[in-house]
């Protein structure tokens, strides 16, 4: 065939029985058709010498997969019955067709066309190679082998003659095709086959189109003349033995205990002993069903028993079951794990396990009954007893038990890594309590408390009882001002009027909230003994009920205050602790209490592993490790692309995190609206001259520098832009000189003042640098506009006074403008000053700047923005235009919608742009503009 142009493109043309498909080959001259018998050869060589084109590359690789299933035997009838084809096919089968579409797909071809294409030829092949009969009758075995079932539907069933049985051997004469059948197996156990471990198979058939019509095989080798009256008028052609023949051939191929029935002279029953009965359990029964052979069992005889663990309190005397405590989560607490399998839901007793864990085989006596068990359960069994029955549970296995069902088995390569499991009565209880605690009917607020509590601080604090009261942690994330402070006391106070409560409260916050915390356990809880324990006075001796510290001191002195048995520990402001591996989060777990409590508005800034490292701080060990968390959670969520994960996550920790928002019904209906806008301004010829310098400057090292060195310069670049953009003083470090004129936010921010002054009002004003903020102080100072500078470097008891003194000219009228004696305007780093105040007075929130992550932002917006407000607020953002902060906007907005569920990455996620993405993002632009996407560079990018 060294004729056929194989560089030129090559075309299948199926044909319809009885004519034989062609294959068509086209070359630069002519064109030529070979019969399938005769391109199989061409196809193969073809194939093999490798340069051939790449259509018929693709069908000479169909046509060896063609061969191979031909060899094995994966032959069935067409649906119009007068061909061969390949089949049935099994799902490895399929997957190498869909591979090979896709590895041989080319420009012409697309990958289903391909598919398309390899499918027709496989039955085109299989279907030539049946018909090539030898001149002695027999298959020729270069073509197929001896097994497989090559018979031409229209000619005499032939079979090469060493393999050749009696009952095989039926000539069909009848011009009619012979009836299709459906094959299956029947399970007979005579009391005294089972007494010896052993069963009885017995095949039997049905019509594909009347299913209840079944016989058994052996009865297709009866008297044709008595078959109809026998079978009630209804019998089998003598054409449906060829067709069970061959599916009993198949199902011999899948399971080949079965080639004993081939070997038969009737195929009409198999006796199998105890092995084999438990080989069929646990490889036969998948493989036959793979080829559409089902098995009958008698009724009774083969019983699921499916595993069944309980998980129970256990006290330190070895009782199970003891009733409802307090703390059943607490560090002390013991659980027990048992283990076993149940019948119909029923867990069989030690001694039924213990048989069953001893049996020999698959066939045992178990509840006066034989039952057939498979020998996966029969060696879980043995497991159980051996290893994995009963076991001591640490309170967090527990816990995870209790909530997902499911505890892992600790068995080393285990098919199950994990097993289901039941909570027992008292932990079913507990459960019950935790996760309906939001819903339940609120508590009443403890006697000691001197505030009326609205519904939701009520429901809060009922969450909080029902975790603490079990030994669990919690973290309440309502927004800023919602009165997670009053909550907290009540509960101190509700613990201690139920006896709950054997040691003090510790709460751990910023420096700027001591004095804040002290004031509001002194108006709402009087009486009880409030103490600091920061600077100099570290006294923990006598009456404790509230200690009061920082995080820097209690970073330092952990120590001491890890000696007082503390009842609760407060984390307020938790996401100080948002890095696991910082030393403040590191000491803060050293210290012992009986519960711990989180205390945030923003419980994710930047991203997910912050949330786990608060929980897992309050429950240790709920989410699993800070890398197992990363992978099952927080990789697909931060993505952005599996919303369904971030659903069942909402799922998982609700329990744990109680999230409530002013703008929920039934929250905060007595609040003011807010507006929020954004102050659109023009850089200044200075400005844009530095900006533009800095960016040309910047991408040229960025560009040629190494990875490590790569991400600083992008940092350094990203703030070198945002200090242009506020101002060339703050960019050039110029701590004297001229202000006004050489930036248009400082002109909007003398309007915006002005116009609030004149109003009455008074405002916030944040900026993220504290260089700014003293620029922006010293500015105010010039045109005579009284204001307040409250940043990271002020002491403690001067930021109380500034806090008092803003605030005390809301007493004042008006807003407490100019002529009231109290500032107007407060100056705040947003670090320093954007949680934990109380600055109800201001109705104006100015943003200087832009923080990289919306959640800061709002949270410091919620200065002013809280219960006890009573205007409207005005929140003003002001943004350079064609500027870095004008881009970055349409990113900060998807991530503030994104802040419900889970926040994306923070500034660092912009050093991953690539360089053309960064370039985008940074270069002065005007008009319209398309924000980058955050996605992962290249190592080329």
């Amino acid at each position: 065939m060294s004729f056929v142009p194989l560089q030129g493109p090559a075309v299948l043309h199926p044909a319809d029985p009885p004519r034989e498909s062609e294959i068509e080959f086209s070359g630069p001259q002519r064109t030529i058709r070979l019969p399938m018998r005769g391109a199989i050869p061409v196809l193969t060589r073809a194939l093999r010498a490798g340069d051939a084109h790449a259509s018929v590359a693709l069908l000479g690789a169909a046509t060896m997969l063609a061969m191979k299933l031909v060899a094995a035997g994966r032959l069935q009838r067409s649906p119009a019955g007068h061909a061969w084809q390949v089949g049935p096919l099994l799902p490895e089968d399929d997957a190498r067709v869909r591979a090979l579409a896709e590895a041989r797909a080319y420009a012409d071809l697309a990958a289903d066309d391909a598919e398309e294409t390899i499918r027709a030829l496989l039955d085109a092949v299989a279907d030539t190679m049946t018909r090539q009969v030898s001149t002695d009758g027999h298959v020729p075995r270069s073509m197929v082998e001896a097994r497989s079932p090559a018979v031409d539907p229209r000619s005499p069933v032939v079979e090469p003659a060493e393999t050749t049985r009696p009952w095989q051997r039926h000539q069909v004469e009848s011009p009619d095709l012979p009836a299709e059948v459906v094959l299956s197996l029947r399970i007979e156990a005579p009391d005294e086959q089972l007494a010896g471990g052993r069963v009885i198979v017995v095949p039997q058939v049905h019509e594909v189109d009347l299913s209840t019509h079944v016989v058994d095989v052996e009865q297709l080798w009866w008297d044709d003349a008595a078959g109809p009256e026998v079978h009630g008028g209804h019998g089998f052609s003598r054409e449906a033995r060829v067709n069970a023949g061959l599916a009993l051939r198949r199902a011999a191929q899948a399971w080949p205990v079965l080639d004993r029935l081939l070997r038969r002279p009737v195929p009409d029953r198999l006796l199998l002993d105890g092995d084999e009965v438990a080989d069929l359990l646990e490889h036969g029964l998948p493989a036959l069903a793979g080829v559409g052979v089902d098995v009958f069992w008698p009724r009774g005889l083969r019983h699921e028993l499916t595993p069944l663990g309980r998980v129970e309190v256990k006290s330190r005397t070895g009782a199970r079951g003891e009733p409802l405590m307090t703390g059943v989560f607490g560090p002390d607490s013991l659980f027990e794990f048992d283990w076993r399998l149940a019948l119909g839901g029923d867990p069989l007793t030690d001694d039924e396990m213990a048989a069953l864990a001893t049996a020999n085989g698959p066939v045992i006596r178990l509840r006066d009954n034989w039952m057939v068990i498979d020998p996966a359960t029969a060696r879980r069994a043995r497991e159980a007893v051996g290893r994995r029955g009963r076991r001591e549970l640490k309170p967090v296995e527990a816990l995870t038990a209790m909530l997902t069902g499911t505890l892992a088995t600790h068995v080393p390569h285990s098919d199950e890594p994990t097993v289901e499991v039941h909570p027992g009565a008292t932990l079913e209880k507990v459960r019950d309590r935790i996760v309906d605690a939001a819903q339940v009917s609120p508590l009443d607020p403890p006697a000691g408390l001197a505030a009326t509590l609205r519904d939701y601080q009520r429901h809060g604090l009922t969450w909080l009882a029902e975790l603490t009261g079990a030994g669990l942690g919690a973290c309440l994330a309502d927004d800023m001002g919602l009165g997670k402070t009053v909550t907290l006391i009540a509960l101190h106070l509700h613990r201690r009027e139920r006896g709950l409560a054997t040691g003090p409260t510790l709460v751990v916050c910023p420096a700027s909230l001591l004095g804040n915390w002290e004031a509001e356990v002194r108006r709402f809880a009087p009486g009880v003994p409030t103490r600091r324990f920061h600077a100099s006075r570290r006294d923990l001796t006598g009456d404790l009920g509230f200690v009061f510290t920082t995080y820097g001191t209690m970073r330092a002195d952990h120590e001491t205050l890890a000696g007082v048995a503390w009842d609760l520990v407060v984390a307020d402001e938790a996401q100080h602790v948002k890095n696991a591996t910082s030393s403040t989060a590191r000491n803060l777990r050293l210290i012992p209490s009986r519960c711990r409590v989180a205390l945030t508005g923003t419980p994710v800034e930047n991203n997910l592993t912050e949330l786990w490292a608060i929980l897992d701080w309050a429950t240790p060990g709920l989410l699993g490790s800070r890398n197992a968390f990363r992978r099952r959670w927080a990789a697909p969520i931060e993505s952005g692309v599996e919303p369904a994960v971030a659903r069942q996550f909402a799922q998982l920790v609700e329990p744990f995190l109680l999230r409530r928002r002013k703008t929920d019904p039934g929250i905060a209906p007595e609040l003011p609206p807010k507006t929020e806008t954004d102050q659109v301004v023009a850089l200044t010829r200075e400005q844009v001259v530095l900006y533009e310098s800095l960016v040309r400057e910047s991408m040229r090292r960025i560009e040629t520098a190494d990875e490590d060195g790569r991400r600083g310069l992008v940092l350094a670049l990203l703030t070198g832009l945002k200090q242009i953009c506020n101002h060339p003083a703050h960019y050039l470090r110029q701590a004297s000189g001229r202000i006004k004129g050489r930036s248009e936010k400082i002109d909007v921010l003398d309007e915006l003042l002005g116009t609030i002054l004149a109003e009455g009002g008074s405002a916030l004003v944040f900026t993220q640098y504290v260089a700014m903020g003293r620029l922006l102080e010293r500015h105010l100072d010039e045109v005579g506009i009284p204001s307040l500078f409250l940043h990271g470097g002020t002491p403690v008891p001067a930021r109380e006074q500034m806090v008092a003194t803003f605030q005390a000219g809301r007493e004042a009228g008006h807003g407490g403008g100019a002529g009231a004696g109290a500032p107007p305007v407060f100056l705040l780093s947003l670090k320093a000053g954007g949680t934990g105040l109380n600055l109800t007075r201001a109705d104006h929130v100015i943003h200087v700047d832009r923080w990289w992550n919306p959640a800061v932002e709002d949270q410091a917006t919620d200065r002013a923005y809280r219960i006890g407000q009573t205007r409207p607020v005005q929140v003003h953002r002001l943004v350079t235009e064609g500027t870095i902060e004008q881009k970055i906007g349409e990113l900060l907005a998807r991530k503030r919608s994104l802040a419900d569920a889970v926040l994306g990455s923070g500034e660092t996620a912009l050093t991953e742009l690539s360089n053309d993405e960064l370039r985008e993002l940074v270069t002065l632009s005007v008009g319209r503009y398309a924000p980058p996407r955050l996605r992962r560079r290249t190592p080329h990018g």
